[in-house]
């Protein structure tokens, strides 16, 4: 499943995330990759300064978790502290999937990826995300404050950037729900769900589809 999430830092925030990020020193992304990725990764992630790290987390996780989409779509247990990806003329990231296993001390299974973009489409050419999907490979390229977020066990790749600058953050979420086929007929259920409880509140189909929807997050939650 992979669910666009409009208006996730509306435009007040992301003023404040790229005057950050325009002061911030970027290093070589292969540092944080693992074996595997590291052989198709090439682009650049801003370094881990503590301070700067908290005030732009703040400002963009914090805007994430409020999310109402996100929340339904992703169900979340843990979520990691984001990394912030650059992609300048050159730069791209080959075929992969995201490590099963992320964090350290605290450890967590990757089951959602979820990328958050940071500046306009239009300010650079290539640097598609594309995912891997049944229905075909997915190319997605979202104005900046948009988000979108698919299974981490999907292989995906960013197209080559040929002109300007692509800037991104990047995180992972444990989800309560472990199976994305569970995931995803859940959030179609929270779709069906929140349409009655809003225009049908008393109909009788309306409490059946509601007791369905939280029985069945309760059968397949693991926490």
């Amino acid at each position: 499943m992979l669910v666009t999430i409009p208006d996730v830092l509306d435009t007040d925030t992301l003023k404040q995330v790229r005057q950050i990020l325009d002061k911030s020193r970027f290093v070589d992304g292969r540092l944080s990759a693992g074996m595997a990725a590291r052989r198709v990764k090439n682009n650049e992630e801003m370094a881990d300064d503590p301070q700067t790290m908290e005030r732009i987390n703040n400002l963009v996780m914090g805007s994430l978790v409020r999310n109402p989409v996100y929340q339904a779509a992703a169900l979340p247990l843990k979520v990691a502290t984001p990394f912030y990806a650059r992609y300048q003329p050159g730069k791209f990231y080959g075929d992969h999937v995201d490590d099963p296993i992320m964090g350290a001390p605290q450890r967590y299974r990757t089951d959602v990826s979820i990328t958050i973009f940071l500046n306009e489409p239009e300010e650079y050419d290539g640097g598609e995300l594309v995912v891997r999907t049944e229905f075909g490979d997915q190319a997605v390229k979202l104005p900046a404050g948009h988000a979108v977020m698919y299974p981490s066990s999907s292989i995906h790749h960013i197209n080559e950037v040929t002109r300007g600058e692509r800037l991104v953050a990047v995180t992972w979420v444990q989800s309560m729900i472990r199976s994305p086929e569970q995931r995803a007929l859940l959030y179609q259920l929270h779709q069906a769900r929140e349409v009655l409880l809003r225009e049908r509140p008393e109909a009788e189909e309306t409490k059946k589809v509601d007791i369905s929807y939280v029985n069945l997050v309760r059968m397949w939650a693991e926490l």
